[in-house]
């Protein structure tokens, strides 16, 4: 678990950084899908209760990247966001952000790029008051109470729709597209990507093809495995794979991982076994591991990896910005696993 521990811990941190939207003389920019021109208050309920956007937000402040992706989703690009500290490319950003920069002319360099913020300690509260938001957006987050408390003093916030980092794409999506009063857009953007997700099944004959979703730590030995309420399992989920009986079986209630036995290796039985490993891990040295190799879908080389930190913020930081990503850097070997198989 220590490998597991540490990505929960940088990655959490990373994920309460900020991001601020429209500032500096930056408008938020019109994408035609606006459910209505009206700026009548809207209501957005989440863990926490309910938050009322009065008016449609002109300056909006994100907590952790992932709500940035989705602020982004809609043609809004930031004045502050916070540097991607785990799995960031060159920029300490990530390739979706930067593509999206580019595409509204706000790319790294230029005048309208975003001024990037540090938030390994957690929520930097200082940096955010400082750029005066109007609204601050955390549906995907791990914020506490006495987080979202001190953030409503200084804006309206969107506290995380379900708790611990498991708001589904889809909510976090729903939920700034109607404070910003995209609704439609919103709406599209999901059904469109939830097409294409679920046509990579149809394509490629997924069905019937079960799958795990976990960690598998060379250092430590230990077999850390996540349940179908973490963004890893739901992806695999949308793209047509089932869960394995065996997760479903043992999954424990309200958590999005658990551990397992390595003794019990033999007994994690599906045909797709994925985990996120080190860049400097190969698939070989995971199917040599003496307790590791006995699991049955990598006994059978049907291993799927994501050995670059990159791609593992993907699918693990879902958002309907990195998943159109991730369906073209990572399924492509999902595909060629499933064909193994079939053969």
């Amino acid at each position: 678990m220590k490998k597991l521990k540490k990505f929960t811990a940088v990655a959490c941190a990373a994920f309460t950084s900020i991001f601020v939207l429209t500032g500096c003389g930056t408008s938020t920019t019109s994408t035609g899908h606006q459910s209505s021109t009206s700026d009548a208050p809207v209501e957005i309920k989440h863990q926490y209760g309910t938050t009322t956007v009065k008016n449609i937000p002109q300056r909006i402040a994100t907590v952790s990247w992932v709500n940035t992706d989705t602020v982004l989703a809609f043609d809004a690009v930031p004045v502050g966001v916070p540097a991607v500290e785990w799995g960031g490319n060159k920029n300490k950003s990530t390739d979706w952000i930067d593509s999206k920069l580019k595409e509204l002319g706000a790319q790294w360099g230029s005048s309208k790029a975003p001024k990037q913020y540090s938030e390994v300690d957690g929520i930097n509260f200082e940096a955010i008051a400082q750029v005066k938001p109007d609204l601050i957006v955390a549906a995907y987050s791990g914020m506490s109470k006495e987080q979202y408390d001190k953030l409503s003093k200084i804006a309206p916030v969107i506290g995380p729709i379900e708790p611990n980092y498991t708001t589904k794409w889809q909510d976090a999506t729903r939920a700034v597209g109607k404070a910003l009063r995209q609704e439609d857009k919103a709406t599209k953007m999901i059904t469109d990507l939830e097409t294409k997700l679920k046509n990579i099944g149809e394509k490629n004959n997924f069905k019937g093809i079960n799958f795990i979703a976990g960690n598998l730590d060379l250092a430590t030995n230990n077999i850390s495995i996540y349940t179908g309420g973490d963004t890893r399992g739901r992806f695999f989920s949308s793209i047509g794979l089932t869960e394995a009986p065996v997760v479903t079986a043992n999954t424990p209630a309200s958590k999005f991982f658990f551990d397992w036995s390595p003794e019990r290796a033999d007994e994690l039985k599906s045909d797709i076994f994925y985990s996120w490993i080190s860049a400097d891990t190969k698939i070989a040295d995971v199917e040599a591991h003496p307790l590791f190799g006995q699991i049955p879908a990598v006994k059978n080389r049907h291993l799927v990896v994501t050995n670059d930190d990159h791609a593992t913020l993907s699918i693990s930081a879902a958002s309907v910005l990195s998943l159109p990503w991730a369906i073209d850097n990572f399924v492509p070997q999902i595909i060629k696993t499933v064909q193994n198989i079939r053969r």
